[in-house]
């Protein structure tokens, strides 16, 4: 297969590509990208080129010249397969079919591939099925075989006798509307879990960056868990929550979510809303950023317009921190140019220093979760009889106890609790803020 990148060129003052970020991300760096992208099935990656597009073609994306180029490209290599890093309408994908008698494959698909090979859980499966298949409803694709022939296929998205694929559109509309009723299910069960964490005293910390910034090991480190973690886009999709221990005895819960990408398809972001409410009802949100990466600018602006698609404001410092992680690949120098500009950035939207890798800055960022979350809680002081087990208990499933000591025959206690039961421990138990 080959990979081409279709990149519109930059004119100067060209507002709307400014606005859409077209030439702020490095050409060569995004056809990486897609390399990337096509690696992560397992896909043969031939030969890949940047063809600069002055303008969009409605018939086929490219100019008529740069098509006939390609096709010989194509029939001298045997190609089987183009991927078009770029989002093409149907009418285009089967016009550069025929042109090139070879399948192709844009931008979107190849994600929803990826997505369907690494979904493991039935959620997931079904979130990614519901986003194919929107995608697919407009296309008139008969088959993935494609795919198969190079990597074996996982029986989702195509291959021989695939029926699904050659569904005619009422049986696929009828396929979306039961998807999505199962869907509804899945979101009803998760905000039962999601009530049931609220009553124990855990607040929700969230993972959320591009693709392959270190999310997966952070996790690892931060939870001592062993979610799967790969140099590779989207080595893990399903989302995944641990207990997180904090320096002062706190707890909280950290999730661990699907990672975000340049041009992230808008099917995988409504599909993936249920999964996503996670990073939607988190208390804290950490952005982690490849600080490494030659992109590491151009991604997080991605980041932060997909966290817009969801409702969530990238600049609530209040909720957000940025955790700029491998650190570990830069030299002493440029090291405390990175630390120096950390430095200078504001309370509210702080930026620390780590490497998920050897563990370095962890502890530092283990402490600033701790404080954001705290800063979120009041601290009580209250005295409760020795013999109230009820009320002893309740405190201990509904708030933070600090500190609890004996003395004639009440418990003195500190406990940190959530605003909204604030009042309710307060006019309970005569409770009065911690004094200094």
């Amino acid at each position: 297969m080959i990979v081409v990148g279709p990149y519109l060129r930059m004119r100067r003052g060209d507002a709307d590509a400014q606005a859409e970020g077209h030439g702020l991300r490095d050409a060569e760096a995004r056809l990486d990208e897609a390399k990337g992208l096509a690696r992560a099935i397992d896909l043969t990656v031939v030969d890949a080129l940047i063809a600069p597009v002055g303008q969009i073609r409605p018939a086929t994306y490219l100019g008529k010249g740069k098509v006939e180029e390609l096709a010989g490209l194509v029939a001298g290599h045997d190609i089987e397969l183009v991927v078009m890093d770029c989002a093409l309408s149907p009418i285009q994908q089967r016009n550069l079919e025929k042109a090139w008698n070879a399948k192709v494959l844009d931008r979107t698909g190849l994600i929803l591939e990826i997505f369907g090979r690494r979904a493991k859980t039935k959620e997931g499966a079904l979130q990614v099925e519901l986003a194919h298949l929107n995608y697919q409803r407009s296309r008139l694709v008969r088959s993935w075989t494609h795919l198969e022939r190079q990597r074996g296929g996982f029986g989702f998205l195509g291959g021989p006798g695939e029926t699904q694929i050659e569904a005619d559109r009422r049986l696929i509309s009828e396929r979306i509307s039961r998807l999505e009723n199962e869907l509804k299910k899945v979101q009803a069960t998760r905000r039962l879990h999601r009530a049931g964490r609220q009553r124990v005293p855990y607040r929700v910390v969230a993972l959320v960056g591009y693709t392959n910034a270190g999310k997966s090991t952070l996790f690892n480190r931060l939870t001592r868990a062993e979610v799967q973690a790969a140099d590779m886009l989207f080595a893990t999709l399903d989302p995944t929550l641990r207990a997180l221990s904090l320096p002062y005895g706190g707890k909280a819960m950290l999730s661990d979510t699907v990672g975000f990408i340049s041009n992230l398809p808008t099917q995988l972001v409504a599909a993936f809303r249920a999964t996503l409410e996670e990073v939607l009802e988190a208390d804290v949100i950490l952005h982690v950023r490849d600080i490494s990466h030659e992109d590491a600018e151009a991604q997080q602006r991605d980041v932060d317009a997909v966290l817009r698609q969801l409702g969530i404001n990238p600049d609530d410092g209040g909720r957000i921190i940025e955790v700029w992680n491998k650190i570990d690949r830069f030299d002493p120098e440029q090291r405390e140019k990175l630390e120096n500009i950390a430095a200078r950035r504001s309370a509210e939207h702080p930026a620390l220093l780590v490497s998920a890798e050897t563990g370095e800055g962890v502890d530092a960022l283990l402490a600033a979760i701790e404080q954001r979350l705290a800063a979120k809680r009041t601290t009580l002081d209250l005295s409760v009889d020795a013999s109230d087990g009820a009320g002893i208990s309740w405190l201990h499933r509904n708030s933070e106890v600090l500190a609890k000591e004996l003395h004639d025959g009440r418990f003195d206690m500190t406990v940190r609790v959530d605003e909204t039961k604030r009042d309710i421990v307060v006019s309970r138990f005569d409770a009065v803020p911690h004094g200094p």
